[in-house]
């Protein structure tokens, strides 16, 4: 599977642009902020219904325009192409479509167009809190596992119902607890499940991604993924009864399979602490790459692979690396951000890979003339 041609209308600085791509290789190449991260980010819409970075969808209109479409065909193994858009008026609900069918559901499409997204904001999920690289993993399990999905959404469901209930004990100085068992009985079942799924996960992509990170580091550094959740010590049936107390008096849920986390680490250190930029960076990208493998593994079929701006603050060697595994037959269509046309250029000259070179500058994309 690949996308074969972008169209987009109004699509955050593009006001029009017309894309025909290499099932193998793109590269936009420009300087920072003309907008090459931007059609990443169209690309990324076409497979999550939703922006990589900005999650208000009118936000995403271009300025003193009445709205935006992304329009993509994909090509699948040879066949039949798919026609996907997204169209966002201001005021009114988006429109995602498949073939001109507009689906009732969004979550229903997710899934259908693998891709994997690797960007600077992926540091975040070293920096930033636990619920940062729980949504994160939620994210890849969902692509291949709808259940999944259904049960996190009921699950976070009930959680608001426990929390409000909880509330109102305090503001009304009163105590249910027929009513709060009604809650904690779903938060049990289904956090189990959520738990075993996320701890089955785990266990077989941790060693995809030690795999990745020794190629990229050339095995100069060890890391590993720990999951870290408080069922891993008691049922959450239990968890939640024992809790109750501190529950009423800070008024929300305070155990369950929302507090879990991901514990990165360099050695027997935290990677957040302990690591070099360029460790930092190639841990992220490492993850990535693992998710790109485990779900393609699981699917069937390659992942769109998405690289934004990702040479920065890698040496050679690392860079080197990278392109390597994009170049083998694992490796699916790719599309990489760069301010540096001459390292582009540079690496095909070397690299012998299908490929097309794209120059953006202020929102208007055009195909280089040095193609090599």
């Amino acid at each position: 599977m690949y996308l074969k041609k972008l169209v987009l209308s109004n699509f955050k600085n593009c006001t029009e642009a017309m894309m025909e791509f290499s099932p193998k290789l793109n590269c936009f190449v420009g300087n920072n902020g003309v907008g090459k991260t931007n059609i990443l980010d169209a690309i990324y819409y076409l497979s999550f219904c939703k922006s990589y970075f900005n999650s208000i969808d009118s936000q995403n209109i271009k300025h003193e325009e009445a709205f935006f479409a992304i329009h993509g065909t994909y090509q699948k193994n040879g066949g039949n192409e798919d026609l996907l858009s997204c169209i966002q008026k201001r005021g009114a609900k988006k429109q995602f479509k498949l073939n001109k069918k507009e689906y009732d559901r969004l979550a229903d499409h997710i899934g259908l167009f693998l891709l994997v997204m690797i960007s600077p904001y992926d540091r975040d999920l070293i920096n930033e809190g636990s619920d940062v690289r729980r949504k994160y993993i939620d994210g890849v399990i969902s692509q291949f596992d709808h259940m999944y999905l259904d049960d996190l959404l009921n699950y976070n469901k009930a959680l608001l119902q426990r929390n409000a209930l909880l509330k109102r004990f305090a503001e009304t100085r009163s105590y249910d607890p027929v009513t709060l068992d009604i809650w904690d009985e779903q938060l049990a079942g289904l956090g189990k499940r959520i738990f075993e799924k996320r701890t089955s996960f785990l266990k077989d992509f941790a060693p995809i991604f030690q795999n990745y990170f020794e190629f990229i580091s050339g095995g100069k550094e060890s890391v590993k993924i720990e999951y870290e959740s408080q069922l891993q010590e008691a049922e959450l049936s239990d968890l939640l009864k024992s809790a109750i107390d501190k529950d009423r008096a800070v008024r929300y849920t305070s155990v369950g399979i929302h507090k879990d986390d991901l514990l990165f680490k360099i050695g027997d250190y935290p990677i957040k602490k302990f690591g070099s930029q360029g460790q930092q960076k190639s841990f992220v990208i490492a993850v990535k790459l693992a998710q790109f493998d485990y779900t393609k593994t699981i699917k069937g079929f390659k992942p769109v692979l998405l690289f934004d701006d990702i040479f920065d603050k890698l040496d050679d060697i690392r860079v080197e690396q990278i392109i390597s595994l994009v170049n083998g037959e694992d490796i699916g269509q790719v599309f990489i951000t760069d301010t540096q046309k001459q390292r582009i250029e540079k690496i095909f000259r070397t690299v012998q890979i299908d490929h097309k070179i794209f120059e953006v500058e202020n929102g208007i994309v055009s195909i280089s003339e040095n193609q090599f």
